[in-house]
């Protein structure tokens, strides 16, 4: 049996491949779509879970990794499928890997689309949250700062493992994960997302540097303590933090693997799986507030 997600002038579902199986996380049962988001634009997603009769499930709409230059919905399911394990309906997004703006364009009307269709998603008054790993942490915050300028829609959470926030590459810990190697994949993601020196000025490009903070919904951000990702990601929810903003922060320890084992296809353990989906629970239910439909 499929899952019960709304109708769109999409293509039809279909099965999906098998999501990369965390240790510890039951299977997902998820769908591949095409959903319309704009006359003439269409986006490709993954959706996990289901509406379940009788309760009410939080919907994410969650972005993959990859450095803003490779990765697709395979790279995305141990992430989405943490998610789904501890709740939630995903919709996973197969934004187009091209430079600023259109990823984050994308990625707002989905969340639009969602937004629109929660109930039939998650169950009449379901609230919706933004999630994503590494450059889709990027566009997680970026589409949450849009939401806000446009003051629609609603945002219950968002949810930022590692996120790639600072253009610079320079942080301790970014410098001590590539340590004496001539090349980054970071700075070269960096390089091709942002067209000008421009646009590294532009907050939706660059969400670390967004001079207001104030508005945005409840954060919660993942690191690990060797994360090459670890500096900037707590310097932004310090930053939020000093906006006067609810801020969840966690730092796994002794994880070499995170975040590249997030990014993994197929079959795999995920180091703190169990962790992780259980910081994904308690925030669910610190945050989640029934929204009208």
């Amino acid at each position: 049996m499929q899952p019960d997600h709304p109708s769109s002038s999409s293509l039809p579902t279909q099965p999906a491949a098998a999501p990369a199986k965390a240790s510890g996380v039951a299977s997902s049962v998820c769908t591949d779509s095409t959903i319309e988001v704009a006359q003439g634009q269409d986006v490709a997603v993954r959706m996990y879970g289901r509406k379940k009769t009788g309760h009410t499930s939080p919907v994410v709409v969650h972005f993959h990794g990859g450095a803003f230059m490779s990765g697709d919905l395979d790279n995305g399911c141990t992430v989405a499928s943490l998610l789904e394990s501890a709740g939630a309906v995903v919709v996973s997004v197969a934004y187009p890997l091209t430079p600023f703006p259109q990823p984050v364009d994308t990625g707002y009307g989905v969340l639009k689309w969602v937004h629109k269709h929660r109930a039939k998603l998650g169950g009449q008054g379901a609230s919706v949250y933004l999630a994503g790993e590494e450059a889709g942490g990027n566009l997680a915050a970026a589409v949450a700062l849009m939401a806000r300028d446009q003051s629609h829609p609603p945002l219950a959470g968002q949810i930022l493992l590692s996120p790639m926030l600072d253009p610079c590459v320079g942080t301790a810990s970014l410098r001590e994960a590539t340590g004496d190697s001539t090349g980054c994949k970071w700075t070269e993601g960096w390089r091709n997302f942002l067209r000008c020196p421009r646009d590294a000025e532009h907050p939706y490009a660059v969400p670390a540097g967004a001079q207001r903070l104030a508005g945005l919904p409840p954060t919660l951000i993942l690191v690990g303590d060797t994360d090459p990702m670890h500096d900037e990601a707590l310097a932004y929810a310090a930053r939020l933090e000093a906006a006067g903003l609810p801020v969840t922060r966690h730092v796994f320890s002794k994880n070499p693997q995170w975040p590249d084992a997030l990014l993994q296809t197929g079959p795999h353990e995920c180091p703190c799986a169990a962790g992780a989906q259980e910081q994904f629970r308690q925030f669910f239910a610190a945050t989640r507030s029934p929204v009208p439909s």
